[in-house]
């Protein structure tokens, strides 16, 4: 790593006491809550501090209005089956201004996109579980 590269890092670090205290602060704005594992990974500032800098950015994408961006989160939180995540972001695409029917949508294409994840994947399998009882 070039060497003005380590010390801006290092210059970042030496401050990260402001920097979670903002971060956090954010998160809880953005999210009405700060999540559990925030909490945590803050006793590790190295970690803490860059990971939520890359999930703030990934959850606020400059293409996006903040609502669409809260309801793929909430699609991806169903889909992950992460229920924790599922009802902070419910709720912040709520504050983002999502009616609970996009909300109820947003599950619901979730749950096809799921669905079809599963069937994908065990239809091909019981496609060669059937190619192989016929050779027999």
């Amino acid at each position: 790593m070039k060497p003005e590269n380590k010390t801006l890092i290092k210059a970042l670090l030496e401050n990260s006491a402001s920097l979670q205290e903002d971060i956090l602060d954010d998160t809880e704005k953005m999210l009405g809550t700060v999540p559990f594992i925030l909490q945590v990974m803050a006793r590790r500032p190295e970690f803490m501090i860059f990971s939520s800098l890359k999930d703030f950015y990934a959850l606020r994408p400059q293409s996006l209005e903040p609502k669409v961006a809260e309801l793929l989160a909430v699609a991806a939180a169903a889909s992950a089956g992460a229920d924790k995540c599922l009802k902070v972001h419910m709720a912040a695409a709520a504050r983002a201004g999502a009616s609970e029917d996009e909300i109820l949508d947003a599950v619901f294409i979730a749950a096809i996109i799921g669905q079809t994840k599963v069937l994908a994947s065990a239809l091909r399998t019981f496609q060669e579980f059937e190619s192989g009882s016929k050779e027999k």
